[in-house]
């Protein structure tokens, strides 16, 4: 499947840029105009005001209505008009980090996915698919945390065939949906960190406080006879005893629940966290018409009893709002005291609670599925030259073309063919410092990553079979943990070797296999890890400096074989070409390089 645009990227976006300037500009003229037309109702109403000081002629009161009806009348205007100005300067600057990521001036802009990064995942932290200038953050455009959690997901577990299928087929069509990803960018809900909407999901799960018949009868009863009393002592003069004595009744009443509520408005507290951009998201997906497979079935979750669920979600922020108010609000606070609303509201929350809470997984899968694929489809739409992957049944397949690492600027970016299948298990790779083997590696895993989770690919062309990656290519050693580099390298080694075998086979990726030991250990240590790995169904790539390493491939016959890359030397300056070449590599370029790092050293 191509990713081939009947519109292209640049100069769509630099369009709508010029349109939302423009329309910035129109609000901010009328802004202005707003502005001074107040200021002179506001004036004019101050001189009609004055005229019986100055004047024999009185005017009469009414006649202040009009310019106080024009003035509210400007007032409610112009927060329209700010409101709409406020969304035109959003957009242009959607639109301008746009143009930038298409300019590969992207790092540091939007979510880094940090909280995502896991030490002890067999491949992200490897192949940068969270923090800054990471995978994550070069697509990530998620207005929520499910959104965010969906797709950080897909990376770090790949899906079956037939689910990446259906991802592509529903990517394919979101991807020319502009106004859908600038109606999700300019939501003007809050957003950051702390907002969770995985909260609701668990809420939703937890035993129900339940608030009795008789509980909520007395309430009514009480607050009915507070609100007699008040209305005797106040309007009658009948006296603050009736009042006193409802109250005597009413606040021990009242106590007894307390625990009770301040423990409910606490999970309710968390529950309500980020449920306005959670309406505002469904409310942008409820309203798109979808034709593919995967998109239907997602809007069918959403689908409930006439009401769409971005409105189910209003109802529960205005119900806790409610509580709130009952409780804390130092306006409203003693009338919901004296009618007893909180042990209402509760009640209320609760109903909610029970009827639509079977539903809340469903929605909140949903909405994050929906922000994913949102995400990748704009990823595919600023990437026309990428490609959808085929996704083949039988494997273990890795047939690529032409192919890059997708953060690398497009016009750097050095592109090489990589095979590997039942007949070609293990690419060795030598070759000199600097010279582009550890790029390789995470070029293949990166877009592994992209390919399983169900977006195109930095290649001309890409046939893989679903994989599981693992890699060893960052290894440290640990003064806290009493860790030594070879040890962390046996460790990370022992995991990747116990993933193959498994239910999918593995595609390893190693980068300076077992450093840290001497060379016959390594020889021979290495050589035994990568015979196991074969053995069990694996295929991969691994580098070395060392080339005594690359009479591993000898015994393996046609299921291994050795490539390199090389570098050169002009005017004095190392020259890398990253490219690919069959054999071994036949030179080393260490003392070079120390050379023209001014590192002098005596001959021996």
């Amino acid at each position: 499947m191509s990713a081939d645009l009947s519109s292209d990227p640049r100069r769509e976006y630099q369009l709508r840029l010029e349109s939302r300037g423009r329309t910035v500009n129109r609000f901010e003229r009328l802004e202005g105009r707003i502005s001074t037309a107040r200021g002179i109702v506001f004036v004019a109403g101050i001189a009609m005001l004055l005229v019986p000081v100055n004047s024999s002629e009185s005017v009469s009161p009414w006649w202040l209505l009009l310019p106080a009806t024009v003035f509210v009348g400007l007032i409610v205007f112009h927060a329209r008009v700010v409101h709409r100005l406020e969304r035109s300067k959003a957009a242009v600057e959607y639109f301008r980090t746009a143009l930038d990521r298409l300019d590969d001036n992207w790092s540091g802009t939007g979510a880094a996915g940090l909280r995502y990064a896991d030490p002890q995942h067999p491949y992200s932290g490897d192949l940068d698919l969270f923090g800054p200038g990471s995978l994550f953050q070069l697509i990530s455009r998620a207005r929520s945390r499910l959104g965010e959690d969906t797709l950080a997901e897909w990376f770090s577990a790949p899906a079956d065939a037939q689910t990446i299928r259906t991802r592509q087929q529903a990517v394919y069509e979101l991807r020319l949906k502009l106004d859908l990803r600038e109606k999700l960018a300019l939501l003007d809900a809050e957003v950051h960190d702390d907002l969770n909407q995985n909260h609701l999901l668990r809420w939703s799960a937890e035993p129900p406080v339940r608030v009795g018949l008789l509980r909520r009868v007395t309430a009514v009863v009480l607050s009915m006879a507070a609100v007699c009393a008040l209305a005797a002592w106040l309007l009658f003069e009948m006296g603050v005893q009736p009042l006193l004595l409802v109250l005597l009744v009413q606040v021990p009443f009242l106590f007894s629940f307390a625990r009770q509520v301040r423990h409910f408005v606490g999970r309710v507290d968390e529950a309500g966290s980020g449920l306005a951009i959670l309406s505002q998201v469904l409310e942008v997906f409820e309203a798109e018409r979808f034709s593919s497979k995967f998109l239907s079935s997602i809007q069918t979750r959403l689908e409930t009893d006439g009401v769409p669920p971005s409105r189910r979600i209003v109802q529960l922020s205005n119900l806790i709002q409610r509580l709130h108010n009952s409780l804390q609000n130092q306006f409203f606070a003693p009338i919901g005291f004296l009618l007893g609303l909180s042990i209402h509201v509760v009640h209320s929350i609760q109903q909610w609670r029970t009827r639509f809470g079977p539903r809340i997984p469903e929605w909140l899968t949903a909405v994050g599925e929906l922000e994913a694929l949102s995400a990748l489809a704009g990823y595919v739409y600023e990437h026309p030259d990428d490609r959808f992957p085929e996704i083949v049944d039988n494997g273990p397949v890795f047939d690529g073309e032409q192919l890059g690492h997708p953060l690398l600027p497009q016009s750097s970016c050095v592109r090489n063919d990589v095979t590997l299948d039942d007949d070609l298990r293990l690419l060795l790779i030598s070759g000199s410092n600097m010279s582009g083997k550890s790029t390789l590696l995470r070029a293949i895993g990166s877009n592994v990553v992209l390919a399983l989770a169900g977006a195109p690919v930095r290649a001309k062309r890409l046939r893989i079979s679903t994989v599981m990656v693992g890699t060893s290519m960052r290894i440290n050693d640990s003064l806290q943990q009493g860790r030594s580099q070879f040890y962390a390298a046996l460790s990370r080694l022992k995991s990747i070797v116990d993933l193959a075998g498994g239910d999918r086979p593995l595609l390893f990726l190693l980068d300076e296999i077992l450093q840290g030991t001497n060379s016959h250990d390594r020889r021979v240590g290495s050589e035994a890890v990568i015979h196991t790995l074969l053995q069990r169904g694996a295929i991969g790539l691994v580098t070395t400096h060392d080339l005594a390493l690359t009479i591993i491939v000898e015994p393996l016959g046609s299921r291994a074989s050795n490539i390199h890359f090389e570098d050169g030397l002009a005017d004095g300056q190392m020259t890398f070409d990253y490219r690919i070449r069959p054999g071994v590599v036949q030179k080393s370029n260490a003392q070079e390089l120390m050379r023209q790092m001014g590192l002098q050293l005596e001959e021996p």
